[in-house]
């Protein structure tokens, strides 16, 4: 959904703010699926991707999507939409009129189910957006259960936000309602074979409904469950992976020369102490609603797009990677309208399947704490160039940023980056030694591979 600065701003304070301790480990009764460790998610747009914006015309684009290093496929919400409060013509992908039926717009269930089945075959996995929070105005569950839902003093049914009118509230002390959801999130992994959820803003429903639903589908087949959502406790029981809004926003920052590049170190250390060792954190430049809401990344990147793009691949955690950032989309696509993806001749797919390729060839990369080391490296121009190693007993990958628009000369120090390399998208070899200098055009970046 549309993220509001109210919602981001509570998150924040949760996480940084004061509050018990998080267990030190992952208490959910299964592991992580061992396809995502070193995956890269892939948000897969229905409605914009083709001109069609069906299941079908998406389909040919797997090979393709394949060859780039795609492991993962997030489709956005594949539910049919409200009509009643929708806006704009199509409506918002995030307003749920059935929840186990499938958008006509986008084909047919069995044309969602033959999807899967080809996603598969292609070696590659398939979560669904779900959207647990709310529903349209038309859903029948409206009149069916109305009890169901958030009501305000006068016996009214809400909007969760007031911003989001073309929805109406659910309410998670209903027992019922637990229930009727969780049977229908199983329902799509039993009916269409897909292999988790991207869970809509996660955090504005009970963590304790996640907690024993989530469990309750797993027992189905193993899942990949990403929320949206930064708190730690959605880690406990439920989710593989949480968003990575804070970094985000302070990648933002430091492209806009708001803050230096050391705040990173702030962050991180936060991320550290307060997440479960082997959480994922998702790492994204932009999605779905940073590029309909707050700009494109070149609006909010500018020509630092690319770095701050490697960075979120070699920093740990699990990258993801939108519609059309491997053609250059520099347009902020409409929310609530048709607007095709301008696809042109694919300028950043060898780019992005660089990227790809270093995770899955590097198990220093893979996400949790089945990934390398993470040990920064200082340089003389911290505010502006970071570089940091990650480490395992066999490999090392040693990576430097220029996160300016200014070229840089930094001076490097410290005793775990000196050695042989080959860097990743030139293929030229490299020696460093202590206290070796380097110099970076602007927004320049360098990914060395060693032993």
């Amino acid at each position: 959904m549309k993220k509001l600065s109210f919602l981001l701003i509570v998150s924040i304070m949760g996480l940084f703010g004061c509050k018990p301790k998080q267990e030190a480990a992952r208490l959910g009764p299964s592991p992580h699926v061992d396809w995502s460790r070193n995956a890269t998610i892939y948000e897969v747009n229905i409605r914009q991707y083709t001109p069609e914006g069906t299941f079908k015309a998406f389909q040919q684009e797997l090979p393709r999507l394949k060859k780039m290093g795609v492991e993962i496929l997030w489709l956005m919400p594949i539910n049919p939409l409200g009509q009643k409060n929708r806006k704009g013509s199509l409506g918002s992908y995030y307003s749920v009129a059935d929840y186990l039926a499938v958008n006509p717009e986008y084909g047919t269930k069995q044309d969602l189910i033959d999807l899967v089945k080809k996603v598969h075959e292609h070696g590659m996995k398939v979560i669904i957006d779900w959207v647990a929070n709310h529903t349209s105005w038309d859903n029948p569950l409206i009149t069916k259960h109305s009890e169901w839902y958030k009501k305000d003093s006068t016996g009214k049914i809400i909007a969760p936000v007031a911003d989001w009118s073309d929805v109406a509230a659910l309410d998670y002390s209903q027992p019922e309602l637990r229930e009727y959801m969780t049977d229908a999130l199983a329902y799509w992994i039993k009916e269409a074979d897909i292999d988790g959820y991207r869970c809509d803003v996660a955090g504005m429903l009970p963590v304790d409904f996640w907690n024993k639903a989530v469990p309750e589908i797993r027992k189905i087949k193993p899942i990949f469950m990403l929320a949206e959502e930064e708190q730690p406790k959605m880690h406990d029981t439920a989710f593989d992976a949480t968003y990575s809004w804070y970094l985000h926003r302070a990648l933002n920052d430091i492209a806009a020369g708001k803050k230096p590049a050391t705040v990173i170190d702030s962050i991180y250390s936060v991320e550290v102490k307060e997440y479960p060792k082997d959480a994922y954190r998702m790492r994204f430049t932009t999605n779905h609603d940073e590029n309909s809401w707050n700009g494109t990344e070149f609006e909010r990147l500018g020509e630092g797009a690319r770095t701050f793009a490697v960075f979120c691949f070699t920093f740990p955690g699990i990258p993801l990677i939108y519609s059309g950032q491997e053609s250059a989309m520099n347009r902020r696509l409409r929310f609530f309208d048709k607007d095709t993806i301008p696809w042109g001749n694919y300028p950043l797919e060898s780019f992005y399947t660089t990227l790809t390729s270093l995770k899955t060839r590097n198990s220093l990369l893979d996400a949790g704490d089945a990934g390398g080391e993470f040990i920064k490296v200082p340089t003389s121009c911290d505010k502006s160039v970071y570089a940091f190693i990650r480490k395992t007993k066999d490999n090392r990958m040693f990576v430097v940023l220029n996160l300016s628009g200014r070229d840089q000369t930094a001076k490097l120090s410290g005793t775990e980056f000196p050695g042989q390399y080959e860097e990743a998208f030139t293929g030229t070899a490299q020696t460093f030694r202590n206290n070796d200098k380097i110099t970076l055009k602007a927004w320049e970046y360098r990914v060395y591979s060693g032993k």
